[in-house]
């Protein structure tokens, strides 16, 4: 009984913990560029997009496509650093306790 009083409290402290850092990680972000920094995105810790920049240089109505593919690289590459970034955060708080999904609720 006692073992699951200190567990029950450990989870309490746990979920107590995931919750700041949460919302600790809303406001910190990430960038990442492509097309040797033509298109710049800037992503937050909650997965949320914070900004996209791009150089004007980068607009070309002839090739549209291409502008595209920087847009959808940049985006993808900050999503992935904000995850990795929040991955580490969890890792922290959880110790390696091999929670499933990374014990993220996004």
């Amino acid at each position: 009984m006692v073992n699951m009083m200190k567990l029950m409290k450990q989870a309490s402290s746990m979920q107590k913990n995931m919750e700041k850092m949460q919302a600790e990680l809303a406001g910190k972000t990430v960038e990442f560029s492509s097309g040797g920094g033509m298109v710049t995105v800037v992503a937050k810790g909650d997965m949320s997009i914070e900004s996209i920049t791009i150089d004007p240089k980068a607009v070309d109505p002839d090739d549209v496509e291409m502008l595209q593919d920087m847009v959808l690289a940049a985006v993808d590459g900050a999503m992935r650093a904000a995850k990795d970034m929040a991955a580490e955060e969890m890792q922290k708080i959880t110790g390696g306790m091999g929670l499933p999904g990374g014990g993220l609720p996004f």
